[in-house]
């Protein structure tokens, strides 16, 4: 599945249908593109629709972030979520863990390669920025996101393919593709 945003709030408007979309058992999501792509900024306001707080900012040079007050489902006044659901539900603590594999090279990742397998259990939110340098270390289930930009466009044009690596992520991106056809973001 292919998403095109034409500017930052239909990014927001992208990352609030992946978060209305996710399950308590949270997600391991890879994702790939050029530098300025938009990896980080996706990954900023999918924690945001989630409702953390603090400031999120691009784990490039230390590795992973961790933040914390994020919930399932998260029903703020403008979220998606709230206007989607119109069933109030409990709300379940996710914690969200963000990698940047960029300044890792081969002995780098050895170093880590624990804390990839312990951050893709059931129950929280994983996103690994430059996924591509992980190889052999990324769960077999998972959801691959990749973004770009296309040179021609002078713009705030991004492109966001969604490919499913498992069964449930096929579910995942089917809810995903759903809601963004519904909002105008997939034709």
């Amino acid at each position: 599945m292919k998403v095109k945003t034409s500017n930052i709030e239909d990014t927001k408007k992208l990352a609030e249908i992946f978060a209305s979309c996710l399950s308590t058992e949270g997600a391991f999501v890879s994702l790939f593109g050029d530098i300025g792509a938009g990896k980080t900024a996706f990954a900023r306001c999918v924690f945001k629709a989630l409702g953390v707080k603090e400031k999120i900012t691009s784990p490039s040079f230390v590795i992973l972030n961790e933040y914390k007050g994020a919930k399932l489902p998260f029903l703020g006044e403008n979220s998606f979520a709230a206007c989607k659901n119109s069933v109030q539900k409990p709300e379940k603590e996710l914690p969200i863990y963000h990698f940047d594999l960029y300044r890792l090279e081969n002995e780098g990742l050895e170093t880590i390669k624990e804390e990839l397998r312990e951050y893709s259990r059931p129950g929280v939110l994983t996103f690994v920025e430059w996924a591509d340098f992980g190889a052999g270390e990324l769960p077999y289930n998972r959801l691959n996101i990749k973004v770009f930009y296309d040179e021609a466009e002078f713009n705030d044009t991004r492109y966001y393919e969604f490919e499913p690596v498992g069964a449930e992520y096929e579910e995942f991106v089917r809810k995903i593709a759903a809601l963004a056809k519904s909002e105008g973001l997939l034709k």
